[in-house]
């Protein structure tokens, strides 16, 4: 993947802009409500498949070499390996498949909401699975601490990073985010 230093710089950009919203959380027990999720459909949706999914590999890789880029400050791999490392690991597979659904259906409010929706998801998932194995719930218990307590903030937050992305799509010059 070849990408141009405009791109490496909001790839690189952007990845500290997520650290920087993954510090606002409300505290739920093992999985904090946070606004990751939402500034990485943002990310995405602003940057494009290519680009968006660089940077939250490379928020990603800032966190698991010990920089306190996580909800809370966490960082490192045992922070990786703990309960919420799923989740992390869930937006990238996340980002790639919110910009590739953008990318095969265009800019719309329509379109992109429900490509962060279904990559939100995707993440859930992951976390949810991830939470089962990592902190030994069973299935139900997992369910519900990992994906059916995140599932109406979720859509809250696909809602508002899908409107808001093709907002400032549709008002700032192109060049200036999608770099694809």
């Amino acid at each position: 993947m070849k990408l141009t230093l405009h791109e490496q710089l909001l790839a690189a950009t952007f990845a500290g802009i997520i650290a920087i919203f993954s510090q606002i959380i409300i505290p739920l027990g093992i999985v904090p409500l946070s606004l990751q999720t939402f500034i990485v459909g943002l990310t995405v949706t602003l940057l494009g498949r290519k680009v968006g999914t660089w940077s939250v590999c490379i928020y990603f890789l800032l966190g698991a070499i010990g920089l306190p880029v996580f909800a809370g400050g966490g960082s490192g791999v045992g922070y990786l390996l703990g309960p919420t490392g799923g989740f992390l690991v869930g937006f990238i597979f996340a980002s790639f498949i919110i910009g590739t659904i953008i990318k095969h259906t265009g800019y719309t409010y329509f379109s992109t909401i429900v490509a962060n929706l279904l990559g939100f998801i995707v993440a859930l998932c992951f976390g949810t699975i991830w939470l089962k194995f990592a902190a030994d719930m069973n299935w139900s218990a997992a369910a519900s601490t990992g994906f059916l307590g995140f599932l109406f903030p979720e859509i809250i937050k696909a809602v508002a990073s899908g409107w808001l992305s093709v907002l400032l799509i549709r008002r700032l010059p192109q060049k200036f985010f999608q770099a694809q």
